[in-house]
């Protein structure tokens, strides 16, 4: 894919231009099996991410978001996917095998625990990544130090268990092909004021969060 399209993702903006000046881009919710809501946040969430983005880093992200099942071979298309939901997740040994090459050919995948995911989550990824595990990331990771500063680390967007968010990162060969979000909520941050009710503030830090994250997968 992707090394090819990351590269002139990245020549774009070491220049000061829009992403993708000349492709039309998306990002993509990953669809996956086993009875879990990959749909948890699809109305509202990422296109409102990818509003800000496009509006604050200058990018040029075609805003509607696509959907992409963990199988296909559409998956190359887009520079980052994203994963969420609260239930069960499954990959069969085709997805498992399928997302390890997109990462490893220069993809990115942000999933957002949306409460409860953590612990279906973990063990599909380690059938994609057998080799690695998750890592916390320190608060001085150059993730959280992109066009906005997060020096104590992730936002609390959702309380839930009263635990203090963490972000985790999958590694392949030494660059960061995952980010994790838990106890944070990110992608519940970024919908509509009016689907959770959150207060403007946590939401502009849900945003600012996520647009780091797409700065650091577009410019690694």
């Amino acid at each position: 894919m992707s090394k090819i399209i990351t590269t002139i993702l990245l020549c774009a903006f070491s220049a000061g231009l829009s992403f993708g000046q000349n492709t039309d881009y998306k990002i993509a919710l990953l669809k996956y099996n086993g009875g879990g809501d990959w749909y948890a946040n699809l109305e509202t969430s990422l296109p409102n991410l990818i509003q800000f983005c496009n509006k604050n880093l200058n990018t040029n992200i075609n805003p509607e978001q696509a959907i992409v099942e963990a199988a296909s071979s559409e998956i190359f298309n887009y520079p980052l996917i994203h994963i969420t939901g609260h239930g069960n997740v499954i990959f069969n040994p085709q997805e498992a095998e399928n997302l390890r090459k997109y990462l490893m050919g220069g993809g990115f995948m942000h999933i957002s625990d949306n409460y409860g995911f953590d612990q279906f989550i973990r063990p599909q990824m380690k059938l994609i990544f057998p080799e690695s595990d998750f890592v916390e990331l320190p608060f001085s990771h150059p993730i959280y130090h992109q066009k906005y500063d997060f020096n104590n680390g992730l936002p609390k967007i959702h309380e839930h268990d009263d635990k203090s968010p963490q972000g985790f990162g999958l590694y392949f060969e030494d660059r960061l092909v995952c980010f994790y979000d838990v106890e944070c909520d990110l992608g519940d941050g970024w919908e509509d004021q009016a689907v959770h009710n959150d207060s403007e503030e946590n939401r502009t830090k849900a945003l600012k969060m996520g647009a780091n994250i797409i700065q650091y997968a577009f410019t690694q």
